[in-house]
């Protein structure tokens, strides 16, 4: 079993939680990075009237770890430069499911047979869900070039 390597520390600024009203707008632009880099089955739980845990997951799949780390570095590049950055990242080294814990938006991406195991979404089954396809992504492609 690997040893826990503890992170370190965030700059304050960094630890900053997103605005309440914002975290439904952050949640949607992840899952449209997500969907840039070729992610697949991305789906937004709301669990604002569920948990008190965070807001918002957002589960996307990659098909290799190659892609499902691609991904991430994708998510996590793209929030830095507008100075969004996570409080607390698990999961990077082995790839198979790289959390993104960004306080009110926490991003789950997962390898397709992790997620097919672990089932997060049926865990979840009574927060409402916003499934999002690739058409949506578009914009936020735009953005970035």
């Amino acid at each position: 079993m690997a040893r826990a390597v503890p992170l370190k520390p965030a700059k304050a600024a960094a630890r900053k939680p997103a605005r309440r009203q914002d975290a439904q707008e952050l949640a949607r632009r992840i899952a449209r990075l997500i969907l840039a880099k070729k992610g697949e089955a991305v789906v937004i739980l709301d669990l604002r009237e569920v948990s008190s845990a965070c807001d918002f997951f957002v589960l996307g799949t990659g098909l290799s770890e190659v892609q499902v780390k691609a991904i991430a570095e994708h998510v996590e590049e793209t929030l830095a430069e507008d100075r969004v950055r996570p409080w607390h990242i698990e999961g990077r080294h082995h790839r198979r499911w790289i959390l993104l814990d960004y306080v009110d938006v926490v991003v789950h991406l997962f390898h397709k047979e992790t997620r097919e195991y672990y089932r997060l979404e049926s865990l979840w089954a009574d927060a409402p869900r916003e499934e999002v396809s690739g058409g949506e992504a578009g914009a936020e492609q735009h953005r970035e070039e």
